[in-house]
């Protein structure tokens, strides 16, 4: 059953069926998020078919949205893939990258009423095109520009502060998050919105603190039963 909405989403950043129906039955995750990487390296053929079998898969594990890219050089060939996954269902959240003919090809989606999320933000000042096109959501990747020399966490908050200062309704989908501690600041700093791979949704659920106690709780209970 699909989790109530909140201002808090975390997403699933994977295309493998274990890892949705492992994750998605905690509750906790709103739904799942797949790039042109993941697909290659799961050998998932780029068609709408292949899209359209992971979304049914999806959905019926429970997830509220899955978010598939477009693909192709030209703006034409982005907006022709764009409509067909948009096609595909209300669900489906269609990942345009945000590139001269993505931006294009997402500006004419979104007028076309499609659920658009502008993917492969690096900068700061990206989040001025996502305030002025208005789609769904606008990932920005963490790690990819800290890889690059700058500082993702401060870019990451200036992009908020720049979504809260136009009154944007843009979701921020911060992506590229390698470490729980980043996820924490961001979160603290306003953040409500991430897709996480399965290796850090696994530090997020295990603790050895809290293992160690309810390990002691247990052996606590036994002591104490009956007979």
């Amino acid at each position: 059953m699909p989790i109530l909405d909140s201002k808090l989403r975390l997403l699933i950043d994977s295309v493998e069926f274990k890892d949705w129906d492992t994750y998605l039955a905690t509750g906790i995750f709103y739904g799942v998020t797949t790039n042109p990487k993941l697909l290659a390296n799961s050998r998932v053929p780029f068609t709408i078919a292949s899209m359209a079998e992971l979304a049914g898969k999806a959905f019926s594990l429970g997830a509220n949205e899955i978010h598939l890219q477009v693909w192709g050089r030209e703006t034409k060939d982005l907006l022709a893939v764009g409509r067909e996954l948009a096609g595909i269902d209300p669900r489906v959240m269609v990942k345009v990258p945000i590139t001269r003919a993505g931006i294009l090809c997402a500006r004419q989606l979104i007028a076309e009423g499609t659920n658009v999320t502008l993917t492969a933000l690096h900068a700061a000042g990206q989040a001025l095109i996502a305030a002025t096109l208005g789609p769904k959501y606008a990932a920005p990747y963490l790690g990819r520009m800290t890889d690059g020399g700058l500082n993702g966490i401060e870019e990451v908050a200036a992009m908020n502060r720049i979504i809260q200062a136009m009154n944007s309704p843009v979701r921020l989908l911060v992506a590229s998050i390698r470490q729980p501690v980043d996820l924490v600041t961001l979160a603290g700093s306003g953040l409500t919105t991430f897709t996480l791979l399965p290796s850090l949704i696994d530090q997020l659920l295990e603790n050895e603190l809290t293992r160690l106690a309810a390990e002691s709780f247990e052996a606590a209970a036994g002591q104490n039963q009956p007979g």
